[in-house]
């Protein structure tokens, strides 16, 4: 058995620009392996208080430090055409050659929507999302071998055209999914899989689907990167992390799809009902570092490559520096 690769979640809904960068480079530091950001226009509540532009700050943060760097995740054709965000994704590996990877989602409204566009129902986002991906491919592919590409879709359209500047070989795109069906569309049309901590079983499904997609494309899924973001809340005591969990993540204890919310003002209502036994499932609140090693090592076991840990409280460097000593170098996969 080999260590586990376990990279940091940097949270740019909660953290301000530098502070994530210097957040990324502690962990490095304190061996977590790798980084991904999230890519936000507004934050889940507004005690959260943060929302970076996701490529800035991975850019800032491919400088101090040396692991890989992935959006966690960005959504192409509402803030960004899949063009423009084709071009951030090529440049980011230019800078930071081998270690970018671009993670792509269907979205939220409460990002997407700022730019004032229909939001659609979720089977036409999973759509455009593909669509999108096509297009970054097309354009990927295109640009490496020195031409230029068009593209005519039901929700894009791209002149001809290429991206000048290029890492030497295009980053890796991972598509996130929580359903079965995405998944295994996925499995079928890009490099890896993306999501969230979930239960065992219905992560299960998500990876056998994956694995389904990637044998009807030739492909085996043993060989493509199965990301898993991980949410968990550590403090020094138990009463802390759960406070901790209610004031910093309420969001996380919400059991509803939340795509179609567009203010971080109706979260912060609808957070008010949420309690500590809403977490249940579906993120681990513990002072017990064994207890979080176990927890995360389940993951690992079900067949995840490199898992993504993001601590809900504001003690990030305390808790990095805990599990940097009594977590991850137990961790095997």
């Amino acid at each position: 058995m080999t260590s586990a690769e376990i990279g940091y979640a940097a949270m740019l809904e909660r953290f301000a620009p530098s502070e994530a960068v210097a957040l990324a480079a502690h962990a490095e530091a304190h061996g977590f392996r790798g980084v991904m950001a999230s890519d936000h226009f507004q934050p889940w509540v507004p005690a959260q208080g943060q929302s970076s532009f996701v490529w800035s700050v991975l850019a800032a943060m491919g400088e101090r430090t040396s692991g890989a760097l992935g959006t966690g995740v960005s959504t192409p054709g509402y803030r960004m055409h899949p063009a423009t965000l084709a071009q951030a994704s090529a440049t980011l590996a230019a800078l930071n050659p081998g270690r970018h990877w671009l993670g792509i989602g269907s979205g939220e409204a409460l990002n997407e929507h700022a730019v004032g566009e229909y939001w659609p129902e979720p089977a036409d986002r999973i759509n455009r999302m593909f669509e999108a991906v096509d297009v970054i491919k097309k354009l990927f592919s295109a640009s490496l071998a020195g031409r230029d590409v068009k593209h005519t879709g039901p929700h894009f359209r791209l002149e001809s055209s290429r991206l000048w500047t290029m890492p030497p070989v295009a980053p890796p795109i991972y598509v996130a999914t929580a359903g079965p069906v995405t998944a295994k569309r996925a499995g079928k049309t890009v490099d890896g899989l993306v999501t969230t901590g979930a239960p065992r079983d219905k992560l299960e499904h998500l990876l056998a689907r994956f694995a389904e997609g990637a044998r009807e494309s030739g492909r085996s899924s043993a060989t493509m990167p199965k990301v898993l973001q991980l949410h968990l809340s550590w403090a020094p005591t138990h009463e802390e992390a759960v406070r901790n969990a209610l004031r910093e993540w309420p969001n996380g204890g919400m059991r509803f799809a939340k795509s179609d919310i567009r203010s971080p003002y109706e979260f912060d209502q609808i957070a008010k009902m949420v309690r500590p036994e809403d977490f249940e499932g579906r993120l681990l609140i513990s002072s017990d570092p064994e207890e979080h090693r176990a927890h995360i090592q389940g993951f690992l076991d079900l067949g995840f490559d490199r898992i993504h840990l993001h601590n809900v409280g504001r003690n990030q460097r305390e808790w990095i520096e805990v599990f940097g000593r009594d977590v991850l170098p137990k961790l095997r996969k």
